[in-house]
C-alpha cells in the first residue's frame, strides 16, 4: 500500500476522525494479552528473589581490596537491596524489555500481514505510531517501575525497612532514599530511550520483530564495548553508554546532577533522531504486508 492509495482512502466519511482510530486503551490490551508481556514481567518479579536465595546460599557480600560497593551493602536494608537490583540489570536486563516492547510494535503487524489492513481500516500512518510508540514506551516503564518495586517489598521482608547505606560513606533515611531511587529509575528510563527509538525504527524498517529486537540490543552491546575503549577518550562522552550509571550520583549525601545531566542530554538527542527517522521513513514506505 502507498502512501497515496493511504491518503485517498481516507477520504472523509460520516463519523470519520482520525484520532479516534487505534485508541490507546485497544492497543494497550492487545499488547498486555501478550505472552511475551507475562514472560517479560515473571522474569522481572523473579529476578529479587533470585537475589535473595544466591545471598542465602552464598552468605553475606564480599569486599573486594577492602573497596565497598553497591553490592556489598545488598543486604543492609530493603532499599540497599532496590538499588543492588537496578545497578545489576540496567545494564543488560532492562535493555531487553525496553527493546522488546518497542521493536515489536510495527514489525509484528508486518509479519501478521495485518499491517496493511490496520491502514486501510483506514488508521491513519501517523496514527499508527504514536499509539504504538505510546503504548510500548508506556510497558516498557512499567517494566522499570516493576523490578525496584518487587525489589524493596522482597528485600524489606529478608533484610528489613532501614536507612539506605551509601558506599561512599553515610546513610539516607528511608523517606529520602525512596525519592533518590525514583531518580534512579527515571533516570535508567530516560537512558534506555535510545534503544526503544532504535528498535522502534527498526521495526518500521523489517517485517522481522526479531530482527528488530535483536538488532537494538545487538546495537546497545556494541556501544557498551565502545565506551570501554580507553583509547577512544573523549569520544565516550558522545556514548549512550558512558553515562549508564551515572545515576548513581544520586546514591549520594547530596545528588549531584553533572553526569545525569550530560546523560540525558545525549539520550535524548540520539532518540528524537531516530524518532524522527522512524516517522519520516514509515510516512512514504509501501506496506505490502
Amino acid at each position: 500500500m502507498t502512501a497515496s492509495t493511504d491518503s485517498a482512502q481516507r477520504v472523509s466519511a460520516s463519523g470519520y476522525r482520525a484520532r479516534r482510530t487505534l485508541p490507546l486503551r485497544v492497543e494497550a490490551m492487545r499488547q498486555l494479552r501478550r505472552r511475551r508481556t507475562m514472560v517479560v514481567a515473571g522474569i522481572l518479579a523473579a529476578l529479587p528473589f533470585i537475589l535473595i536465595a544466591a545471598f542465602a546460599i552464598g552468605g553475606e557480600p564480599g569486599r573486594d581490596n577492602g573497596q565497598v560497593t553497591l553490592i556489598d551493602t545488598a543486604t543492609a536494608s530493603g532499599a540497599n537491596f532496590a538499588a543492588t537490583c537496578l545497578f545489576v540489570s540496567a545494564g543488560f536486563l532492562l535493555v531487553v524489555p525496553v527493546a522488546l516492547f518497542c521493536g515489536d510494535t510495527v514489525a509484528s503487524e508486518a509479519s501478521w500481514a495485518s499491517l496493511r489492513y490496520l491502514l486501510a481500516a483506514p488508521v491513519p500512518r501517523t496514527r499508527l505510531l504514536v499509539s504504538k510508540l505510546t503504548v510500548a514506551l508506556a510497558f516498557s516503564a512499567a517494566a522499570m517501575l516493576l523490578l525496584p518495586l518487587v525489589a524493596l517489598l522482597a528485600g524489606t521482608a529478608a533484610y528489613g525497612w532501614g536507612d539506605l547505606q551509601i558506599p561512599t560513606g553515610g546513610v539516607l533515611p528511608p523517606g529520602a532514599a525512596l525519592p533518590r531511587l525514583a531518580i534512579v529509575v527515571a533516570y535508567i528510563f530516560v537512558g534506555q530511550l535510545v534503544t526503544a527509538a532504535l528498535a522502534f525504527w527498526l521495526s518500521t524498517r523489517t517485517d522481522a520483530p526479531l530482527g528488530a529486537v535483536g538488532g537494538a540490543v545487538g546495537l546497545t552491546i556494541v556501544g557498551n564495548v565502545l565506551d570501554a575503549v580507553t583509547a577512544l577518550g573523549s569520544w565516550r562522552d558522545f556514548l549512550p553508554a558512558h553515562w549508564q550509571f551515572a545515576w548513581a550520583d544520586a546514591l549520594q549525601q547530596h545528588v549531584e546532577w553533572g553526569g545525569m545531566i550530560k546523560g540525558t542530554a545525549v539520550s535524548v538527542a540520539y532518540a528524537l533522531v531516530l524518532f524522527a527517522l522512524a516517522f519520516r521513513g514509515f510516512r512514504t514506505k509501501d506496506v505490502v504486508s
